[in-house]
């Protein structure tokens, strides 16, 4: 049954338990600096595994980890101040001191703000496949992505990636490889089944197939090679097809 201190969306829980105001945290970081990289320690206060949840639209996926991991530190990005803002209140609503979010977005975040090594995972679900050809010089998940992926992981890092889009996973599961052992995540997350993200869950509801992939760090190939292989490999010129938009609409919407 619902009460006061559990939000919903889209029927399913928002994970956590809203606090007494005096348990509330401090999850925002309102502005980057010009130059990085970023002291995470001196963020969080503390030095522990950290995790980055990349283009995290309203958080679900950094509030379900943040309270199931309190021993990780959690920094979530995303370009939408809108979809930020509701992230911010709902971290700090629930106390947690082991995530920061922030309005950026990820090719920038990576490039400038991440050090060598310096997370134990990335998430990144459900990027925009920007359906549009023209827009197609957009798209984030590109072979200079996954190379800047590759050298912010520390070594035997964790990568995991999600969409409901066919055309943009066969792109990745063609691409990833070369920097990544991937493997195929055929079944819904066992600690949310109902979807890690706000997109996932309206894709299952929707009867949408999500294509979920877990990823290891190749750590035979230091950053001169997994720069050379990002310059040989072809973009992500893929023409999308299907019933998306309308979704990837909501998606922009946040909420």
């Amino acid at each position: 049954m619902p009460t006061d201190d559990v939000e919903y969306e889209f029927g399913v829980a928002i994970p956590g338990r809203i606090l007494p105001p005096e348990r509330w945290a401090r999850t925002a970081v309102k502005r980057l600096p010009e130059a990085g990289p970023l002291d995470f320690a001196a963020i969080f206060g503390r030095t522990a595994p950290l995790v980055l949840d990349l283009g995290c639209g309203n958080g679900r996926y950094t509030l379900l980890s943040a309270l199931a991991r309190p021993d990780y530190d959690h920094f979530a990005i995303d370009p939408l101040p809108v979809v930020i803002r509701y992230a911010t209140r709902r971290g700090n609503q629930r106390g947690l001191s082991n995530a920061r979010f922030a309005v950026k977005d990820a090719q920038t975040f990576l490039s400038r703000y991440v050090a060598d090594a310096a997370a134990a995972e990335v998430h990144l679900y459900h990027p925009q496949p920007f359906h549009d050809p023209r827009q197609a010089h957009r798209r984030l998940v590109t072979p200079r992505f996954a190379a800047d992926v590759h050298r912010v992981l520390a070594p035997d890092g964790l990568l995991v990636v999600q969409t409901d889009n066919p055309d943009y996973w066969s792109y990745m599961t063609s691409m990833l490889p070369y920097f990544f052992s991937l493997e195929d995540h055929p079944d819904p997350w066992p600690d949310s089944p109902a979807g890690r993200s706000r997109r996932e869950i309206v894709a299952i509801q929707r009867g949408l197939h999500v294509f979920r992939g877990v990823a290891r760090r190749r750590d035979e190939i230091d950053r001169a090679e997994a720069m050379e292989l990002a310059a040989t490999l072809p973009p992500p010129t893929f023409r999308s097809h299907g019933p998306w938009r309308e979704l990837d609409r909501l998606e922009r919407e946040g909420g």
